[in-house]
């Protein structure tokens, strides 16, 4: 994939303090070539914000956004387009509550995807049974485990077949042992040659995982390079100082 921004501007202001909110301000991207591009920096610095605007989902108040060379579209009919190309998982996962973990995922396959129910079930149970969850496939969320949901969310994402997935946190929230399981499957998801976008403040698995790091703050990216020159060698005062702080625990 190829990323480029240019002037990005999206701003959120709170009714009650007239107060930024996670704002995206005249960020400007690359272009980046890259497979696998990782958002890091402190909470609210706008990690989600990026992802969810590089996702269509939030459109920019200003600014340009190309991928692989094309303009995010701006009408509604285009838009929409575009949104179903990408696999997107949330932090709090989305799951319908009063769905089984089967029909989660065969939901979107057959009311957005276009797939009859018999294509989008079997599409589902081959999927569920590769990432070893068939055997919870009848579950609702509420019964399976933090790490089985989340699994389950990425399956979703993956079953639609995207030309992308973009991760919001994947693993918040989730203990070590279920974290574990959901970045095992987002390796193997990789080691399938897809391309990913992800915000996370798994620095272990940022390290593992991305071509490219981009620090994220204050709606800004400090800095971007390679896992070495990010991790070992930051330019950015602010960027050191918080790698200095993450890395010493």
């Amino acid at each position: 994939m190829i990323l480029e921004t240019k002037n990005l501007t999206k701003t959120f202001l709170s009714r009650k303090k007239n107060k930024q909110l996670a704002a995206i301000s005249s960020l400007t991207i690359g272009p980046i070539s890259c497979q696998s591009l990782v958002f890091i920096g402190p909470s609210g610095g706008g990690k989600s914000t990026l992802l969810r605007l590089l996702a269509g989902l939030l459109i920019p108040d200003e600014g340009t956004i190309r991928l692989d060379g094309t303009p995010l579209p701006a009408d509604d009919a285009s838009l929409q387009h575009y949104r179903r190309t990408i696999g997107i998982v949330f932090q709090s996962w989305n799951l319908f509550p009063h769905l089984s973990a089967l029909e989660n995922i065969v939901l979107p396959l057959h009311e957005v995807h276009g797939l009859s129910r018999e294509e989008a079930t079997e599409r589902s149970l081959a999927l569920l049974k590769r990432f070893d969850l068939a055997q919870h496939a009848n579950k609702k969320p509420f019964e399976l485990s933090g790490g089985q949901v989340q699994r389950v969310a990425l399956i979703r994402a993956v079953a639609i077949q995207p030309k992308m997935l973009m991760l919001d946190e994947p693993t918040s929230a989730l203990d070590p042992l279920m974290t574990a399981e959901v970045l095992e499957l987002i390796v193997e998801l990789k080691h399938e040659s897809r391309d990913l976008i992800l915000a996370t403040h798994h620095i272990q698995f940022a390290k593992k995982i991305a071509d490219v790091v981009c620090f994220v703050a204050d709606g800004v990216i400090i800095e971007h390079g390679s896992v070495n020159e990010l991790f070992d060698c930051p330019k950015s005062p602010l960027v050191k100082d918080y790698m200095d702080k993450i890395l010493a625990y």
